[in-house]
């Protein structure tokens, strides 16, 4: 039997908690009707017997107070509702208990934002973690100890999980599922959710914002000269000459402020107008390609699987609103 423990933070997602319980509760069902053994014991713990959850929407009742607890198979960290410095302070009488029961041999996972939370342990520095896209600026800032993956649906490292934006959440519950049982069991569950059980990367949900979150103004600059002419040829050296700036001194503000290189940022925003316009136009590849600068096929689809996970055509085909390929 393997005994999972899902905390229940105060301001929680509710989804968060409610979904691996749903999961792995249904899970048993399956392997029963299998003619097997049910496998999982899955009890919600926390400081207190009722919990207000998602800025105060909901109540949720414990099964266990944390100083009642055993030792976990495996803890999960729910992700976390409205102001993350907030929330991880409302909740630092959990710390302790988390880092107690991974010490002890438990595995740990996180959903989405919940590796705010399990960061603050201090279990995750020099690991890799997954977080939402949104989030990755004040995640890094917040912890500089933690090797951030970026675009990461699901890390593992040393019995530490974390998983990508909101409903990739379901995608590591699968993978630990399927860990703890077997690939049929997996997919049984992942039909019966209707998830798709093997997506590897959140970037085909990732959306740019800009990376505007610093005070370089001459980077500011060259950032927004960049959004209105990235259809044009723009060379690097120009972009510094027209900032004042030697290239080598630009290029390393420009990576520090960004978290991309020139290049990269340029391609980003390049990629970013053609979703933009694979979503609401008609226009074919090629139009397409043309219209954000680029006159060579390769390069646009390499470039454009990259940065989304997706070819072209396959962004196309699911994501234009009309549904037309």
């Amino acid at each position: 039997m393997k005994n999972i423990y899902i905390l229940v933070p105060e301001t929680a997602v509710a989804e968060g908690i409610t979904g691996p319980r749903y999961l792995f509760t249904t899970a048993n069902h399956f392997l029963q009707a299998a003619g097997k053994e049910p496998l999982f014991k899955v009890e919600l713990v926390g400081c207190q017997k009722d919990v207000r959850v998602q800025d105060g929407a909901y109540a949720i009742t414990t099964d266990l107070l944390l100083e009642h607890t055993d030792r976990a198979d495996l803890v999960i960290v729910p992700p976390l509702f409205g102001d993350m410095k907030a929330a991880v302070a409302l909740n630092g009488a959990t710390l302790p208990w988390i880092t107690h029961q991974y010490k002890n041999g438990a595995e740990v996972a996180s959903l989405c934002v919940g590796a705010f939370l399990l960061a603050s342990t201090g279990l995750l520095n020099g690991k890799k973690c997954s977080t939402h896209w949104a989030y990755y600026n004040e995640f890094k800032e917040r912890f500089p100890e933690v090797v951030i993956v970026d675009g990461g649906v699901i890390t593992e490292e040393s019995g530490i999980y974390s998983s990508g934006g909101a409903n990739s959440l379901w995608n590591l519950l699968l993978y630990l599922l399927e860990k703890y049982t077997d690939r049929d069991t997996a997919i049984l569950a992942s039909k019966y959710f209707a998830i798709d059980i093997d997506r590897e990367s959140q970037a085909s949900f990732m959306m740019f914002t800009g990376q505007k979150d610093h005070n370089d103004e001459q980077v500011k600059q060259a950032q927004e000269y960049i959004e209105e002419h990235y259809q044009e040829k723009i060379i690097v050296d120009e972009l510094a000459q027209m900032v004042a700036v030697s290239r080598r001194s630009f290029e390393r503000r420009f990576k520090q402020a960004t978290d991309n290189t020139v290049i990269e940022y340029l391609q980003r925003v390049k990629v970013e107008a053609a979703k933009r316009s694979f979503e609401s136009t008609r226009k074919n590849i090629n139009e397409v390609m043309f219209d954000v600068g680029y006159t060579d096929t390769k390069a646009f689809r390499n470039v454009f699987k990259k940065i989304t996970g997706l070819t072209p055509v396959e962004y196309r085909n699911k994501y234009y609103k009309d549904g037309v390929g």
